[in-house]
């Protein structure tokens, strides 16, 4: 027995449904962009953290990783690894 057992039936929660959306806080838009990035005081240099951006968002947050020196690749969002998105992190 394990306790989800003893949850009466409840299912555990599923995940997002629908397309991406966009990591600039308060945009509820589907991305369109990945944007790779890395930092270099906390992150393994291979390691890429994702952001995803809307075509309205991608230049503005790609200027912000730019300008702390994080900023390591832009790609189209079919072109970015599946399940690698860290939205806002």
């Amino acid at each position: 027995m394990s306790i989800f057992d003893s949850l009466g039936g409840a299912s555990l929660p599923q995940g997002p449904t629908g397309p991406p959306k966009c990591s600039r806080k308060g945009c509820r838009a589907d991305a369109t962009v990945a944007l790779l990035w890395n930092n270099p005081k906390i992150h393994t240099p291979e390691r890429r953290k994702t952001w995803l951006a809307c075509a309205d968002h991608a230049d503005w947050l790609e200027n912000y990783l730019t300008e702390r020196l994080l900023f390591k690749q832009r790609l189209p969002l079919e072109d970015a690894a599946p399940g690698s998105s860290t939205q806002g992190e």
